[in-house]
């Protein structure tokens, strides 16, 4: 579904995506994990329009995005800091997006997972951190669209929420559906990914299915691993750096 091709991003000298060539195919979770500054974000900024690649092609369903706008449509994307007018409530919000976005909504599906009912004429100014991610949610996914991308979803979530959010990816999986998800927190990832893409200094590292993963790496849990990958490479190049 998403191909990325020899796709190269500096930000003025800093080479921040490295000639990546790489393929994410559905229907399943796959979870775009690496420590900060990976290039996880550009990357998925570059495949959604919002960051120009220095140079490479982006294909989804075989046709080039580079330029071109239509191909989001069928996309709901997560954001990683969603940031909304304070002084609109959550029902304007919601309707502002089906203005933007036409078609047939979901909305009340997140209204009632969340338990958001009371909060929908709040404006987004008096609302908590974890209610406005609540709101970023349901803003985000309330489409129902082919490809879900999800930037580190769980940011204030309380336990019973993120439960339910869980449950719905799975449930979009099972209806032959690709979500792409970055997150920090790697019991997440591990709960959910069926194949895991780890990017480390713009390279990728590792694409592949997490049992894969684990047994490349000689351990029991995705924690272990990633460590496992990061101490190693930090010998790396520290035996470099005393070479020269």
């Amino acid at each position: 579904m998403i191909s990325f091709q020899n796709l190269n991003k500096y930000y003025k000298k800093n080479h921040v995506i490295k000639g990546i060539t790489l393929s994410i195919n559905g229907p399943g979770i796959v979870a775009l994990l690496g420590p900060n500054g990976s290039g996880k974000t550009t990357l998925l900024k570059s495949f959604l329009g919002m960051v120009l690649p220095s140079s490479g092609d982006i294909l989804f369903n075989g046709e080039s995005v580079l330029k071109q706008y239509s191909y989001r449509k069928q996309i709901s994307y997560l954001s990683q800091i969603s940031r909304f007018p304070d002084n609109l409530t959550v029902n304007e919000l919601i309707s502002f997006m089906k203005e933007i976005k036409p078609g047939k909504t979901r909305e009340h599906q997140f209204i009632q997972m969340f338990n958001l009912q009371q909060e929908l004429e709040k404006k987004m100014g008096s609302l908590s951190g974890g209610t406005r991610q609540k709101v970023n949610i349901t803003l985000a996914l309330m489409h129902d669209d082919p490809l879900i991308i999800l930037d580190e979803p769980s940011t204030g979530l309380d336990p019973l929420s993120l439960k339910e959010l869980k449950k719905f990816i799975t449930e979009e999986r099972e209806r032959g559906k690709l979500i792409v998800i970055t997150t920090h927190i790697l019991s997440l990832a591990e709960a959910l990914a069926d194949d895991i893409i780890f990017l480390l200094e713009g390279h990728v590292f590792f694409n592949g299915s997490m049992s894969a993963l684990l047994n490349d790496q000689g351990e029991i849990n995705l924690e272990n691993a990633i460590a496992h990958i990061l101490k190693s490479t930090k010998k790396v190049k520290d035996a470099e750096d005393i070479k020269i």
